[in-house]
């Protein structure tokens, strides 16, 4: 079920490009950041009272709250470079030195997760940067 999720994941990640190139032509980025943001909170929250999982929250330790947060905040950093990139670039370039950050989550889950790094996973990586200099230059 997990490889069907994340390939969903993957296709809804591609439609979010392909719409945010054509959505935010004469828009700010910041303004359509803001806009998506929206978006997302109330789909979440709307499956949240759909899931029925709201009582949970009270379950919550301090330091996922904090992890929980800190993560919204690179979230949002990251949306905010990405549409600013994604205007004022080309979506097929900006995207794949987005998706650079399989390389680079791969790293800090070696550095601070301990994460195993195999020969597959190295390999991978290197094929992933390559291929995102060949598509860009």
């Amino acid at each position: 079920m997990w490889f069907i999720l994340a390939l969903l994941s993957a296709v809804f990640a591609a439609l979010t490009s392909i719409l945010a190139k054509v959505g935010i032509e004469g828009v700010n980025s910041n303004l359509a950041t803001s806009i998506r943001t929206v978006v997302v909170a109330i789909m979440a929250w709307g499956m949240v009272f759909l899931t029925n999982a709201q009582g949970g929250i009270s379950e919550i330790s301090k330091k996922s709250w904090l992890f929980l947060i800190l993560s919204g905040l690179a979230t949002g950093a990251s949306w905010l470079c990405y549409y600013k990139a994604l205007q004022i670039g080309e979506a097929s370039k900006v995207v794949p030195i987005d998706k650079l950050s399989v390389v680079i989550t791969l790293i800090l889950a070696f550095v601070f997760l301990h994460e195993q790094f195999t020969a597959k996973s190295l390999i991978g990586c290197i094929l992933i940067g390559v291929g995102t200099l060949v598509m860009v230059l």
